[in-house]
């Protein structure tokens, strides 16, 4: 890790504060030459209540252990959400690197290869070993952040 990966890590934690999960707060950013491309965290979609407006968590009121039934959840990932707002902007993202609290589950993990993203560095482990498979398929390089 150089001393970019260390900035970039720094914001995807500062915009993972931002998150509107009761859960988990996760943060992602797009980068592409050193630059800023797209960010994004876990929150629910425009006009849609969040968890913390509800005061309650979906998925702690049904049980739902983590890593599974993402579908079950009024939030869109952090990763989603920073892919989301550089298509909604026209932001070219093929070739970047996509940093993130966590490491991305399956459903990010697809997008993230499709979005043409080269690499990706997470701090934050999760449980979705099928992400990993994924990610060594496709030869996206992942990092792990030390």
């Amino acid at each position: 890790m150089d001393k970019w990966d260390i900035r970039f890590m720094e914001l995807t934690e500062q915009v993972g504060s931002w998150a509107s999960c009761l859960r988990r707060k996760v943060g992602a950013i797009i980068v592409r030459d050193n630059r800023v491309m797209a960010t994004g965290y876990n929150g629910a979609p425009t006009g849609i209540q969040s968890c913390t407006s509800r005061g309650k968590c979906l998925r702690v009121e049904n049980h739902i252990a983590s890593g599974t039934h993402a579908e079950i959840c009024y939030a869109a990932h952090a990763e989603q959400n920073a892919i989301i707002q550089a298509a909604k902007y026209g932001v070219e993202i093929d070739g970047a690197t996509l940093y993130c609290t966590h490491q991305p589950c399956v459903i990010c993990a697809k997008m993230i290869i499709n979005a043409g993203i080269k690499r990706v560095v997470y701090k934050e482990g999760y449980p979705d070993e099928f992400s990993m498979e994924l990610f060594a398929e496709a030869g996206t390089k992942v990092e792990k952040f030390e």
